[in-house]
């Protein structure tokens, strides 16, 4: 085995830019650290999602707030309402994300009083994917969501710190996201109707909260349709485990979604078939 000084004398496949640095690429690899100071460890944690159904956007959150193992809030509001139209999910930083995306619902607000329209979707993230494009390498950290409903429909767009910005069907951001995907994956359909739609980014955020010790305090589900938005549901994530979601074991207890799009509840399912089968057995005897 060649020892470590042959390694390192080994030649490169390619040749590296005079001033590349590793540690710097490092410490630029490292989101949760500051540029300015590499004390300051920025360990923020969430769960945000947002998805497509048959008639509109369903957006679900969490409301806890924390700063590595501190948690600083139980009860943030992660959805901004920017307009009647448009919602934000808030996922990062706090500060950065509630004031970037309030000064969009100013410079919304702006165009529908000029152009006299409501700004389509859009147009909205791309305006606030200009601002953090130039503010990039600022410290910014942000990953939002822009959701709404115009002309064409509704539409999601994703944005983060860099200036990212893509539409899709589907997203989910923050420390809980990849628990929160494996709901998703396993029960989002794009013709799902606004009920099944409510039902499933509940269980997608319940079970990120129970999974992902940053996430959790209250589940906050909105949609957007024709009409605008609407606050859909607001629940304590306790409530839910040891409420509707609990069986007689405590655990949780998760519906399934057939085929054809329907939710089912097999528990609900089970003591239903148990109650007619005692009153078939009563018919019987009597």
């Amino acid at each position: 085995m060649a020892g470590l000084s042959e390694v390192k004398e080994t030649p490169l496949a390619f040749e590296l830019p005079s001033n590349f640095s590793f540690e710097a690429a490092q410490k630029s690899a490292d989101k949760h650290v500051s540029s300015l100071n590499e004390n300051i460890k920025h360990s923020h944690g969430t769960t945000t999602m947002a998805f497509l159904y048959n008639d509109g956007v369903l957006v679900a959150v969490d409301s806890r707030a924390s700063m590595g193992s501190y948690i600083g809030s139980g009860s943030v509001k992660k959805v901004i309402e920017i307009s009647k139209y448009l919602l934000g999910t808030m996922a990062g930083g706090a500060a950065d994300c509630s004031y970037w995306e309030r000064n969009l619902a100013f410079q919304c607000r702006l165009y529908e009083l000029r152009e006299g329209k409501p700004i389509s979707t859009a147009a909205a993230s791309k305006l606030l994917g200009n601002t953090v494009y130039y503010y990039r390498n600022y410290g910014l950290s942000m990953g939002t969501m822009i959701c709404g409903y115009d002309l064409k429909g509704p539409s999601i767009y994703y944005m983060d710190n860099d200036g990212t910005r893509m539409g899709g069907e589907r997203f989910a951001v923050g420390s809980g996201a990849t628990y929160a995907w494996g709901v998703l994956d396993q029960g989002w359909k794009r013709d799902m109707n606004r009920e099944q739609a409510i039902e499933l980014g509940k269980r997608a955020i319940y079970h990120a909260t129970c999974r992902d010790a940053y996430s959790g305090g209250t589940i906050n589900v909105y949609y957007i349709e024709k009409d605008g938005w609407t606050k859909a549901f607001s629940g304590d994530t306790n409530d839910l485990h040891w409420g509707v979601y609990a069986k007689g074991d405590g655990a949780a207890f998760q519906t399934r979604v057939t085929e054809d799009g329907k939710l089912v509840d097999d528990k609900k399912a089970a003591a239903d078939k148990s109650l007619d089968d005692k009153k078939e057995d009563t018919a019987m005897k009597a």
